[in-house]
């Protein structure tokens, strides 16, 4: 039975795996296009997220801790790391590909 399953499952490639293993954070806001396509992108690359919403549980102040340069939303981080915005983890998704 296990080995049925491993034939019929298709095999993830390196980057796959890399991407399912990502974490990421996502500072946005409400009403915040740029923010959706960012948490939409996400979910489509099975890349987990905690979404940290300025307008909801966290504060402005608390974005710029993180970010003291952020003038927009969202800022989003993979791994600890700072990417930027959605065009920034955009280009990030694609060239890990």
């Amino acid at each position: 039975m296990v080995l049925l399953k491993q034939i019929f499952l298709p095999k993830l490639t390196i980057n796959q795996k890399k991407e399912n293993k990502m974490k990421a954070i996502v500072w946005s806001k409400d009403q915040c296009p740029y923010c959706d396509q960012a948490k939409a992108l996400l979910k489509s690359r099975n890349i987990e997220f905690e979404e940290r919403n300025i307008m909801k549980d966290w504060t402005r102040e608390q974005l710029l801790e993180a970010v003291p340069n952020a003038r927009t939303v969202p800022q989003i981080f993979l791994d600890d790391k700072l990417v930027g915005g959605f065009t920034e983890l955009r280009t990030k998704l694609t060239e890990s590909k």
